[in-house]
């Protein structure tokens, strides 16, 4: 067991340097890639899920953001396969680094903005005050609409951490019980690892639910902006 809970999120080192970079590139090594002119079933079903959530997510953009399209998708991939990496026993989940996800969350919104105040100014600055807003209330409501823009990344980013980590604290909690109990209870610790192989189904849910939830509202800001 490790010595404290937390201990699984600390970054791994390799000869004192961190190998952070070298585990998240690692998921994009095992997605199968067309060498053939006929694809194999793993690769039809890839590309059949990959244009399923391209076409549901960009339903509702318009031709300037349908150019995002790659980037979503490429985006989608990346934390989903990063959340399941986690799964796997002795491994390092990047996902639940606030850092990281704040490194992914603050140049994405930073993006969607810039493009609506160069392509969408007025309607950019017109949520900053609603329509027959009462004049006393003006400036209060600058400065929350402005706090709540701002506030934005630090949701998108605080979301996935939260989430992840707490499914791992979770699981390593009742797997912890589940050894305690071996030499106790061996019917309550049966319930126990039940429980536990619960969890990680739930877990391998959540993983690709907050990957699809992050992209998503990604992709609402950019409507919102182009």
């Amino acid at each position: 067991m490790n010595e404290n809970l937390f201990s699984s999120f600390t970054t791994p080192t390799m000869m004192g340097l961190p190998i952070a970079i070298a585990i998240i590139m690692f998921p994009s090594m095992m997605f199968p890639s067309p060498n053939r002119l006929v694809n194999n079933r793993l690769i039809s079903i890839q590309q059949w899920l990959i244009q399923l959530v391209s076409k549901q997510m960009l339903s509702i953009h318009n031709q300037k953001g349908q150019t995002w399209a790659l980037m979503l998708m490429s985006l989608i991939l990346f934390i989903g396969s990063t959340n399941l990496l986690g799964l796997l026993p002795h491994s390092f989940t990047p996902t639940t680094q606030l850092s990281m996800n704040l490194g992914m969350a603050i140049p994405l919104w930073a993006g969607a903005v810039l493009i609506g105040f160069r392509y969408k100014m007025k309607a950019s600055l017109a949520h900053f005050l609603p329509q027959g807003t009462p004049f006393p209330l003006i400036p209060m409501l600058v400065v929350i609409e402005t706090i709540s823009l701002f506030i934005q990344p630090m949701a998108l980013a605080v979301r996935l951490t939260a989430n992840i980590t707490a499914g791992h604290l979770l699981i390593h909690l009742t797997g912890g019980a589940a050894l305690a109990l071996m030499s106790i209870s061996p019917p309550a610790a049966v319930m126990t690892f039940i429980i536990l192989i619960l969890l990680t189904v739930l877990e391998f849910a959540v993983a690709l639910i907050q990957a699809y939830v992050f992209t998503l509202l990604v992709s609402l800001y950019l409507h919102d902006n182009t």
